[in-house]
């Protein structure tokens, strides 16, 4: 497929990291979003060897080799009941309005396609981008690709200068820091949390351990049961600390990335002493809020609980997808 020709394109190589972070940067500040990556997050994402750099990715670069426009796609490798890609691009702002946007998005469905080519035909496919839900630009573009609103996320915020709840562990639940030794049961524990959440998909042990650079031990959480031979575990909390993302907030925090509850665990208000405990421990930090992010329609209740620990809404996102299940099929996605 032929790009934008007022750019030339390549694919991506680790190589380009850093312009790649200045990009990146410069994309999500001119789309308002409160997020910024930092160098060591975009050197493991090039590095995950399930990414196939020469073939899922191009680089738009100017006359001077300067980056100005990318896409990526990736599948994961866990994906087992539903096979998916994910779509990440953006155009510098300088570059908008020229049409490099829709080439970019129509090479990434053509060769999701080409991706997807060897599912069987029992099992559902879905493309899909997240973006803004106040990106009115980029929510036309995926419009017009015949993408559509799937699902909705809210970005939550706690302050942590507010009185913080007490921490109520059930009986017989023992809560501990992470350590690297409860790592594969604690993904073992999330696969069985999440099997029946939206969307939701294993994840394997490759691709647990990816995305780490950022992790915050002191503020992960591992819970066992005591009552059971083993005291296997029985739910998680794991943080980030994205100090990049503080100037664009607004804000220090800490980050609640992972938080899980075996099913036969809920309803005893495990997640709730999870969360009070992480919360003290980011404020004895000295940081001002914890944020976390959250489906909307979460059928565990998530958001109540959220809301109840004092969480407030300050940034939403929405996934636009084309789906099998929605009637596309792969032939349509190199038309659309």
């Amino acid at each position: 497929m032929q790009l934008h020709p007022d750019l030339t394109w390549r694919a991506v190589t680790p190589a380009d990291a850093p312009a790649l972070l200045r990009l990146f940067n410069a994309v999500e500040e001119a789309d308002a979003q409160p997020y910024r990556m930092a160098l060591p997050e975009v050197e493991d994402m090039l590095a995950e060897p399930w990414r196939d750099l020469a073939r899922d990715t191009v680089l738009g670069v100017d006359a001077t080799g300067t980056p100005r426009a990318y896409m990526t796609l990736v599948a994961p490798p866990g994906d087992t009941s539903e096979k998916r890609v994910f779509l990440d691009g953006g155009v510098e702002q300088e570059w908008r309005g020229r049409g490099v946007g829709r080439t970019l998005v129509a090479w990434a469905l053509a060769r999701s396609a080409e991706m997807l080519a060897g599912t069987s035909a029992d099992v559902p496919w879905r493309v899909g981008v997240i973006c803004g839900t106040e990106d009115e630009r980029s929510q036309r573009l995926f419009t017009r690709a015949g993408l559509a609103p799937l699902r909705w996320y809210a970005s939550l915020k706690r302050d942590l200068a507010d009185p913080l709840p007490d921490v109520r562990v059930p009986d017989g639940i023992r809560l501990a820091e992470w350590t690297p030794g409860d790592d594969e049961e604690v993904r073992q524990a999330h696969n069985a949390a999440f099997a029946d959440h939206w969307g939701s998909q294993p994840i394997s042990a490759e691709d647990w351990a990816s995305g780490r650079t950022m992790f915050a031990p002191a503020w992960s959480l591992v819970a066992r049961d005591t009552t059971q031979p083993g005291e296997p575990v029985v739910g998680y909390l794991l943080s980030d600390r994205f100090e990049e993302d503080w100037p664009a907030q607004g804000f220090t925090s800490g980050y609640l990335s992972r938080l899980g509850v075996l099913r036969s665990q809920r309803g005893r208000g495990l997640a709730t002493a999870l969360l009070a405990e992480a919360l003290h421990r980011i404020a004895a930090d000295g940081l001002e809020a914890a944020t976390l992010g959250v489906d909307t329609a979460n059928p565990t209740g998530a958001f109540r609980l959220y809301e109840s620990l004092g969480f407030v809404e300050y940034h939403g996102e929405v996934l636009y997808a084309v789906t099998s299940t929605g009637g596309a099929r792969l032939d349509d996605l190199a038309t659309l």
